[in-house]
């Protein structure tokens, strides 16, 4: 399992495009998560799924509500990763109304999941294997603070716990 001081895994996210500009074509568009990550600090967020109850009631809008604290802390993105397609985040998007505060990354395969170590097994629920609740603040690519949620749980990987984090200049 992903630990702090470890670097991020190496990964192809997608990513929805709305209006094309800068590289981007609009709909789904690969971002590589070295690339994405070197040079920044990035608050990381990642979900089991788009639109699901907690998530969508307290999760991606408390890193909404505090994205100007963690620009004030420092942090350049704020990441939010869940297994689902690009189209689904990018619809979920617009659902939360995350703008340009909050990249909304479609971890499709589970492949950054995988190799983070932090799935969670839904199968039998029908939902296969998603991502476990969890938040990270990176600096240029390497973890340093790692917030794991305990199942069924929202405690530590919300905004407020990260910003501290940031603010404190983890």
């Amino acid at each position: 399992m992903i630990q702090v001081g470890d670097k991020i895994p190496a990964a192809t996210l997608m990513e929805y495009i709305e209006v094309e500009g800068g590289g981007c074509s609009i709909g789904p568009n690969p971002v590589d998560t070295i690339k994405a990550s070197a040079g920044k600090t990035i608050a990381l967020f990642a979900l089991p799924g788009a639109f699901t109850p907690t998530c969508s009631a307290k999760h991606v809008p408390g890193f909404v509500e505090q994205h100007e604290a963690f620009k004030a802390a420092g942090v350049d993105e704020i990441w939010c990763l869940s297994v689902n397609d690009a189209f689904v985040m990018g619809a979920w998007a617009r659902d939360q109304k995350t703008g340009d505060k909050v990249r909304m990354l479609a971890d499709g395969d589970a492949a950054f999941a995988k190799a983070t170590g932090l799935t969670l097994d839904l199968t039998g629920k029908g939902l296969g294997l998603r991502s476990n609740r969890y938040s990270m603040l990176v600096k240029d690519g390497v973890v340093k603070t790692l917030n794991i949620e305990g199942p069924g749980k929202f405690e530590v990987s919300d905004a407020a716990t990260l910003v501290t984090q940031a603010s404190a200049g983890a």
